[in-house]
């Protein structure tokens, strides 16, 4: 691995914009991504700004941020908005709009404002990186002949999908897809990028296969975790069947309605669970019915919006970890729990198996019983359990690092670059 200054003389400082329609950590993996992707450019001697919508995100000191502020609806709520801002602001009005309706039209409104702040200080960046926007006004700058790169982590269709399949009554399947209609949006706009990183092989066939991508044009980049923060706390006492999640309670995707009946399961057969989640339930929303229904109130405790110190304290003192997704494009959870050496049981939901290795245990996606009888062998089993938390640090440090991403990323920016001015395809040159 090269020091800080060894990469200084191998390669060039670069001056990076990281782009993000909203990007705050506790807003969900990507506001994570830019966090730590700034950072560790940083820290290879790079001049990183941030450009972003609210929430904004939370960055170190030597990071710039230029925030380019919309109405930010999901946290103001339409009552918030004056008429006058209505009528004088066409974008304030789509955002309006779309939100009276149902829609989520931030990237591409954050795309209109990005391409017109970035258009007028092009000559301060070597290159723009674009954290899933996917928008129009994003591809626009790859039309005019900026160096743009832009990371998918999945493709946003396998949430679409879930989501319509958890739904049994046909008008909220409609709401579903209402929302989700700015994906048409971005499959037309991702067939024309020519520089995507990704972050899994797993997301990278999707992405193909959803978005119609060619596959030519689409690098894998695994993301980093922060091994100095995310590590064992092996003073910390573990309570004894305390098992810990991270899921957005009311995503289908994560996986918490596989959970919760295999954690029943287990009462019922007569052990005493107690279970951490890292999120926030709607009230009255599916999770909260789901737990009231299977009586699991005494048995849960919810945390959100918490400090990454904290979380790794929860990590420290539960006896299991638990990644139940039915899709994930990387799986950030999963490798944060392997940084710290908790023994973990996730699903193959998407790239996951490929994530873990065999630094996890690995049960079929969706599969209830097949959880159920996991979580009841390792939680019985100290010797397995001490195996995995040893298996689940080594991968994590040899093989997801911050520094390892940013280094790989700098060289494919250097290729994106380097392409600019000539006329060489990027499909021969392999960028």
């Amino acid at each position: 691995m090269l020091e800080k200054s060894a990469l200084a003389e191998a390669s060039p400082r670069l001056r990076i914009a990281l782009l993000g329609y909203r990007s705050a950590p506790f807003s969900g993996g990507q506001g994570v991504y830019l966090k730590y992707l700034s950072r560790a450019l940083a820290s290879l001697g790079h001049s990183v700004s941030v450009v972003s919508g609210p929430p904004y995100p939370h960055l170190d000191a030597n990071i710039t941020l230029h925030k380019l502020p919309s109405l930010d609806l999901y946290a103001k709520g339409l009552s918030s908005v004056t008429w006058r801002q209505i009528w004088q602001d066409p974008l304030a009005r789509r955002e309006w709009w779309s939100k009276l309706t149902g829609g989520f039209v931030e990237p591409w409104t954050f795309g209109e404002r990005v391409r017109q702040w970035l258009l007028e200080h092009a000559d301060g960046f070597d290159v723009i990186h674009d954290n899933q926007t996917l928008s129009d006004g994003i591809l626009s700058l790859q039309d005019a002949g900026l160096p743009l790169v832009t990371t998918i982590h999945h493709p946003i269709t396998r949430d679409r999908k879930l989501a319509c399949e958890a739904e049994t009554r046909w008008y909220n399947k409609l709401l579903v897809l209402r929302w989700y209609d700015f994906l048409t949006m971005q499959q037309r706009v991702a067939k024309k990028l020519d520089h995507i990183v990704t972050v899994s092989g797993v997301s990278r066939r999707d992405i193909v296969a959803d978005f119609g991508v060619d596959p030519r044009r689409v690098a894998v980049m695994y993301n980093g975790v922060d091994v100095d923060l995310f590590k064992p706390r092996p003073h910390q006492p573990r309570k004894p069947n305390q098992i810990m999640a991270t899921a957005s309670a009311d995503t289908p995707t994560k996986g918490l309605q596989i959970l919760l009946p295999a954690v029943a399961d287990l009462i019922a057969a007569g052990r005493h669970i107690n279970v951490v989640l890292i999120g926030k339930p709607k009230q009255g929303g599916d999770t909260e019915q789901l737990i009231r229904r299977l009586e699991l109130e005494p048995h849960i405790r919810w945390y959100h919006d918490l400090e990454q110190e904290r979380i790794v304290d929860l990590y420290a003192e539960s006896t299991l970890a638990v990644v139940p997704s039915l899709y994930e494009g990387f799986g950030l959870p999963a490798v944060e729990a392997m940084a710290c050496g908790i023994p973990l049981i996730c699903s193959d939901g998407g790239a996951l198996a490929e994530v873990v290795g065999d630094a996890a245990r690995v049960v079929p996606a969706g599969n209830i019983s097949a959880l159920t009888a996991a979580l009841a062998d390792l939680l019985e089993n100290v010797a397995a359990r001490e195996e995995l938390s040893q298996r689940g640090r080594v991968r994590a440090q040899s093989e997801f690092s911050w520094q390892v991403c940013a280094q790989r990323l700098t060289a494919y920016y250097q290729g994106v670059i380097s392409l600019v001015d000539h006329t060489a395809d990027p499909l021969e040159t392999g960028v």
